[in-house]
């Protein structure tokens, strides 16, 4: 393909890392966003030293490859820490509330109600009314004990 000399390859270079960017932040997966830095760095590159196309990719890949490498091993020892770790666990976050036993509670098994739903829940032989706390979830069914 001939494009002349008004081709500029770093442009393209620079517009793949904004779009490796855009699409770390798009989909976060903590991978394109090295990707993008290797493009970035390819495309100044190229822009400050004048190497061919073919020597471009190449560093792009090896760039692309030892970022890749370098910053998941950066986060393996360094995780990123979760605002809220119970954020997509309701029975996680469940844990220290009050609950109202809805259906018996007998030989370890009933049905509780937090906030406007109800749950199958595990714990101390309870009535109907009688009021617990959350101490704990095994998947969807809430643990509880009485209130002390």
């Amino acid at each position: 393909m001939n494009w002349g000399n008004s081709f500029d390859p770093h442009w393209l270079w620079l517009a793949l890392g904004l779009a490796l960017a855009i699409g770390e932040m798009t989909i976060p997966g903590v991978f394109l966003i090295w990707m993008a830095g290797a493009a970035v760095i390819t495309g100044l590159v190229a822009w400050l030293v004048p190497i061919g196309l073919p020597l471009q990719i190449v560093l792009f890949a090896v760039l692309a490859l030892v970022s890749v490498f370098l910053g998941r091993n950066w986060l393996r020892s360094h995780p990123v820490e979760e605002a809220d770790p119970g954020m997509n666990d309701r029975g996680a976050r469940s844990v220290g509330s009050v609950v109202v036993v809805t259906s018996v509670i007998a030989d370890g098994s009933g049905r509780v109600k937090l906030g406007d739903s109800e749950w199958l829940a595990r714990g101390p032989d309870a009535e109907p009314g009688t009021r617990m706390r959350v101490s704990g979830h095994d998947g969807a069914i809430l643990l509880v004990e009485h209130l002390h």
